[in-house]
């Protein structure tokens, strides 16, 4: 299990640097500067879940259950919160109706909480 936590620290990385770089110099020629922000802010909370996962692929120890509690609420909030602001950010110049994902970004902040609390939990016993 370590080591699929380490691949999913590492692909959120990856994509995180990409996504930033493009953010840094290509979206901001045409995202207005408040979505451009937003997009920002996925970015660093996909780095957040990044770091966070290669932590917890090199010192949990998945026999306990809070650990895996902790991988799945953080991979999958990372997700939700994260990707849902890229699509929240791009809506407009896609001319899309993308206010579904509204309220799929403080669910996956919600499992982000609930990873940390697992996490937390995990560090205490």
């Amino acid at each position: 299990m370590n080591e699929i936590v380490l691949i999913s620290g590492a692909l959120f990385g990856i994509l995180g640097i990409i996504l930033g770089a493009f953010g840094a110099h290509l979206f901001k020629k045409f995202l207005p500067e408040e979505k451009l922000a937003s997009f920002e802010v996925g970015v660093r909370y996909q780095f957040y879940g990044a770091l966070t996962l290669l932590v917890i692929g090199f010192n949990g120890n998945f026999d306990m259950q809070a650990y895996r509690v902790a991988y799945y609420c953080i991979t999958i909030g990372t997700i939700l919160f994260s990707f849902s602001i890229y699509g929240l950010s791009f809506a407009d110049y896609w001319k899309k109706n993308l206010k579904f994902l509204g309220p799929i970004t403080p669910l996956g902040g919600l499992l982000l909480i609930i990873g940390w609390v697992a996490l937390l939990i995990a560090f205490i016993n």
